[in-house]
């Protein structure tokens, strides 16, 4: 990754050049402008030509250096898109930020094969496609690399109505758990955030809708009961992580998710065994036997499902 780091007190990507899927505006388009202002190039992507465009035009205006490549994520001829851009415009790739994601919500038994299809195509398997494309780049070019995967609060405790978002979230901070072990040895950290902040996303959530809204079309700031208790705030509020990931100060950063939100910064526990009972006399369990035991021992205190309700 070069000798980059933080010098006068900021840190400095100048002579790295990263990518960022679905950058054309909400998380990814913040992830983009604060890439760029801290010295990298930046590869804007998103499906929509006109935001991709748009977004590159804007960081270049501001004195950064950015390209938009115009496609949807998830097809394997788009990462090599990608990371063709970076490696043509500006000859190397040294981040991969995979953000895009879109939403089809609905409760179980009305979602459809398309949606499900859809969802998880772009989420889980355009990460997949997106970090195999990277990974390949940074291990060919040397000098070690940075993998950023977007995770979410869904992925990580399930949401009503969201049984594709859940089960693709998930699956990408797997994902992430493996890649953080298989390029360890190249120098190349992978590692999740879980990003809470006021998006198209969240404005579809009753709660939070109203807040984003007053957010967004009056200026009116999130109030501290929601960016300190529930860990949702700005965009702005999030790209801090991602260029400190990106960063040569958390290289000894990896394999982990990390969680970011208005005040909030946490880091998420890997799923490990809670409770352990052994079978008498070594003959395994038996149905009647975890029934008798099940009240007393792991039914006392079952592990909790969903995003907690927001408390203000």
């Amino acid at each position: 990754m070069g000798t980059a780091g933080a010098t006068g007190g900021g840190v400095d990507l100048s002579g790295r050049t990263a990518v960022v899927t679905g950058s054309g505006r909400g998380l990814g388009l913040g992830y983009a402008r604060a890439l760029s202002a801290a010295g990298a190039a930046v590869v804007v992507n998103d499906v929509d030509a006109e935001a991709a465009e748009s977004a590159a035009k804007a960081i270049v205006e501001a004195g950064g250096r950015a390209v938009a490549v115009a496609a949807a994520v998830g097809s394997a001829e788009t990462a090599d898109a990608l990371v063709s851009a970076a490696v043509d415009n500006f000859g190397r790739l040294d981040v991969m930020v995979t953000n895009a994601g879109v939403l089809r919500d609905k409760v179980l038994w009305k979602m459809t094969d398309e949606d499900f299809d859809t969802v998880v195509d772009v989420h889980l398997r355009g990460t997949f496609t997106c970090v195999r494309a990277a990974a390949i780049r940074m291990r060919e070019q040397g000098g070690g690399g940075r993998i950023i995967v977007a995770g979410s609060p869904t992925g990580q405790r399930g949401t009503f109505g969201q049984t594709n978002y859940a089960a693709a979230k998930a699956g990408i901070v797997g994902m992430m758990r493996t890649w953080a072990m298989e390029l360890a040895r190249d120098e190349i950290t992978v590692n999740a955030l879980i990003p809470v902040a006021a998006t198209a996303m969240t404005r579809t959530i009753p709660f939070f809708a109203p807040h984003v809204e007053a957010l967004t079309r009056d200026g009116i700031p999130l109030p501290d009961a929601l960016r300190k208790g529930e860990g949702f705030g700005t965009v702005e509020d999030v790209a801090g992580l991602v260029v400190f990931l990106a960063s040569d100060a958390a290289a000894q950063v990896n394999g982990q998710a990390i969680g970011i939100g208005g005040d909030r910064l946490a880091l998420w526990s890997h799923p490990s065994e809670r409770a352990v009972s052994f079978a008498a006399g070594g003959g395994g369990w038996s149905a009647e036997q975890i029934a008798a035991v099940w009240p007393s021992t792991f039914g006392r205190s079952p592990e909790t499902v969903g995003v907690p309700a927001p408390q203000l």
